[in-house]
């Protein structure tokens, strides 16, 4: 065999199918980024749906609890197991029936766009997602107000630490009974809340029906400046206390 004949016609072949060209090295790189990402955003879209979900405050209803622009990082476990939510503690419900009329059927890729976004808080809650303090549960007496111009829960007056300064405890003079599975809940800043108050006389009182709580809202995550945990207030007495 001439080896060497072989060897020299080796030498000058064409090159294999795909030898010799450049292969890019970012091709690769980016499908793995792209990879992860989606993977990413579907663990956080998991996340928020079932643990915890970033909620965007748009207002000034919970000032100086919150303020506007505000993140805060919603409890979706609080509620599960058997708890309830307590008097003080700082609550994001589903407004839809109690607060606001049920929406109508919009654009079902819009809204899930949106609601998408909402759960990474990447844009701002639906228009029924609200938050406030729950002040009276199921059962309680809630009574607006003493000769201290202070709310009263089953006859015990109320210390609000947390109002915003200079707003009294309502203008607004109240005495209700709080049905069972359900909650009468106020802002912070009272002169700029609209809450169970303002809907005493539409179907449902005002109340909020325990099942509509999203969760509780226990950290503050975004500023970094007002990094921290959200303070609950517990007042009243009873069971629930």
């Amino acid at each position: 065999m001439d080896t060497e004949a072989e060897l020299t016609q080796r030498g000058h072949s064409s090159p294999e199918q795909g030898e010799g060209r450049p292969r890019s090295a970012f091709s690769g790189s980016w499908r793995r980024a792209g990879l992860i990402g989606v993977c990413c955003a579907v663990f956080l879209l998991l996340l928020a749906n079932f643990v915890v979900q970033p909620f965007q405050i748009p207002s000034r209803s919970m000032e100086p609890t919150l303020q506007v622009g505000d993140r805060v990082l919603v409890n979706k476990m609080a509620y599960r197991f058997g708890a309830e939510p307590r008097r003080g503690d700082v609550v994001v419900f589903d407004g839809a029936g109690s607060f606001v009329r049920e929406p109508a059927g919009g654009n079902p890729v819009g809204d899930a766009v949106h609601g998408a976004l909402s759960a990474l808080g990447l844009a701002e809650p639906s228009d029924t997602d609200f938050v406030k303090r729950v002040v009276g549960v199921g059962g309680d007496d809630v009574v607006c107000c003493d000769q201290g111009g202070r709310i009263q829960v089953n006859g015990v007056p109320v210390e609000e630490p947390y109002l915003y300064a200079g707003d009294p405890a309502s203008k607004v003079p109240f005495r209700i009974a709080v049905p069972l599975g359900t909650l009468w809940v106020m802002g912070d800043h009272r002169s700029q809340s609209r809450d169970s108050r303002d809907h005493l006389g539409e179907p449902g009182g005002g109340m909020v029906p325990v099942e509509k709580v999203i969760g509780r809202a226990d950290w503050i995550g975004w500023p970094v400046t007002r990094w921290g945990s959200v303070p609950a207030a517990r007042t009243g007495d009873g069971p629930h206390g």
